[in-house]
């Protein structure tokens, strides 16, 4: 009579932790649940505004404690990490055609970059 080895089960939430490149996409992932946190919070402001002047300030004291100020840092990262992640692959994302010859990967990133960083300037220019 044959008998078979004992398999482990492999693990059903753990799976991720295996490997490098897994734990990047895990993060990327979490990261859009932290942004869709923000957005629901800024949505939050929007009607709080609309309901006068008391209630957002009361909305802007309760958001601008130690832990609103901590979940916006946390976000923050999270955006800039799924910004970066988002610009590598966009040349496989969308590859770029010029006069015949491929342009290359770096340049796609780097003209990307130079958006983020153009646009970020001037939000930051129109909001001073």
């Amino acid at each position: 009579m044959s008998r078979r080895p004992f398999k482990q089960e492999p693990s059903k939430t753990g799976w991720w932790l295996k490997h490098p490149r897994y734990i990047r996409y895990m993060m990327r992932e979490i990261s859009a649940a932290f942004i869709g946190c923000y957005v629901l919070l800024l949505i939050v402001g929007l009607l709080r505004l609309s309901q006068g002047e008391s209630a957002y300030n009361e909305f802007v004291a309760a958001a601008g404690g130690p832990a609103g100020f901590i979940f916006a840092l946390i976000t923050m990262l999270f955006a800039v990490y799924h910004t970066y992640t988002w610009f590598q692959v966009t040349p496989k994302a969308m590859p770029l055609v010029l006069a015949g010859k491929p342009v290359p990967g770096a340049a796609i990133v780097a003209a990307h970059w130079f958006g983020f960083f153009v646009a970020s300037a001037a939000l930051w220019l129109l909001g001073s």
